[in-house]
């Protein structure tokens, strides 16, 4: 309960300092403050009682009541927070997602399209304040989700991306083209696109130069990926008889040079992507470039809780002023 509180005048504690002062002041002073009568014995008041005993409880009283008054001047009170975040610069995103045959290579763990989808998972989950859309792309593309702010649709259509949703190939026009169409109409300050593939384009009617075109006249930065190891991977190669893949090593191939050209084109960058920590690490790092501005807004609700401690007071002095013209009339 005490961690609670908080003091607005926490100064008014230094007058605690008094209080020995005044301890000591009644010791030396004590005998001065009674009448004295000298007589030539006193065993006429051998069975007064314990009652005279009891009489420094009145001085007792007084300082626990100025000891309360002294924490009623401090102001104790508790605290109450409340936070309220508006976005000053929202950022609408489109994740474009390779999802061709080769996504399924084994050089990262367990294969390029599971390791991505658990590396994307994590930058949504940490981009709260935007809005983000997904478009899967082999032979052609499509939208898997329109850009929303509700995290969870977006998280569960990611999961649903799978190989074999459509033709085979690779091409990277359709994707960052149909990532185009979905952030064109956007009033978001800030708007881009993060293309993920792990090949070269063959495939679709659209020319990446021209999607990257396009990117540029509606303000679209592009953040281009080339996922895939140096070398050879373990890919598939052919069906076998019960329509599985078939896994054999293969030449990685992707054309750095288009992804870059088209993350220069734009203001983006490229990056490489050669495991699974680099696909990681890539992923925060354009979290860190691309930031949401949000401005915090504190209240502080206060309740004063000085009351009680000046009725404690109150009640000190009262009782004791009754105790002195009381029980100890006939002492004082």
């Amino acid at each position: 309960m005490l961690e609670n509180i908080s003091f607005a005048n926490p100064e008014f504690f230094w007058l605690l300092l008094v209080l020995p002062l005044a301890i000591l002041w009644y010791f030396f002073k004590r005998n001065e403050l009674s009448a004295s009568l000298k007589i030539s014995s006193i065993k006429g008041f051998s069975n007064v009682g314990f009652l005279p005993k009891l009489k420094p409880l009145l001085y007792v009283f007084r300082l626990l009541a100025l000891t309360a008054i002294i924490v009623a001047m401090a102001r104790p009170q508790t605290e109450d927070i409340s936070t309220r975040t508006k976005t000053t610069k929202g950022i609408d995103i489109v994740m474009a997602i390779d999802v061709s045959s080769s996504m399924l290579a084994r050089d990262l763990k367990p294969n390029r399209l599971s390791a991505l989808k658990e590396v994307a998972s994590d930058f949504i989950k940490e981009r709260p304040n935007d809005r983000i859309g997904l478009v899967a792309y082999a032979g052609e593309a499509y939208t898997k989700t329109p850009i929303t702010s509700d995290k969870s649709i977006v998280l569960n259509s990611l999961r649903e991306i799978t190989y074999g949703q459509l033709n085979d190939g690779t091409a990277i026009g359709m994707g960052l083209a149909t990532s185009v169409n979905r952030l064109k109409e956007s009033k978001a300050i800030s708007k881009i696109i993060i293309l993920l593939t792990d090949g070269v384009n063959n495939s679709g009617f659209i020319e990446p130069q021209t999607a990257a075109d396009l990117a540029v006249e509606y303000g679209i930065k592009t953040y281009t990926i080339g996922l895939g190891t140096n070398g050879n991977a373990l890919s598939p190669i052919a069906y076998n008889a019960d329509g599985s893949f078939r896994y054999g090593m293969r030449q990685v191939e992707i054309d750095e040079k288009l992804l870059q050209d088209i993350a220069d084109a734009t203001g983006g960058q490229y990056f490489r992507a050669t495991d699974n920590e680099k696909l990681e690490a890539i992923y925060e790092e354009i979290n860190k470039l691309e930031k949401t501005e949000v401005e915090e807004f504190k209240y502080y609700k206060y309740e004063e809780k000085f009351r009680p401690w000046v009725f404690l007071a109150g009640a000190l002095l009262l009782l004791e002023w009754v105790l002195r013209n009381t029980l100890f009339r006939s002492f004082i």
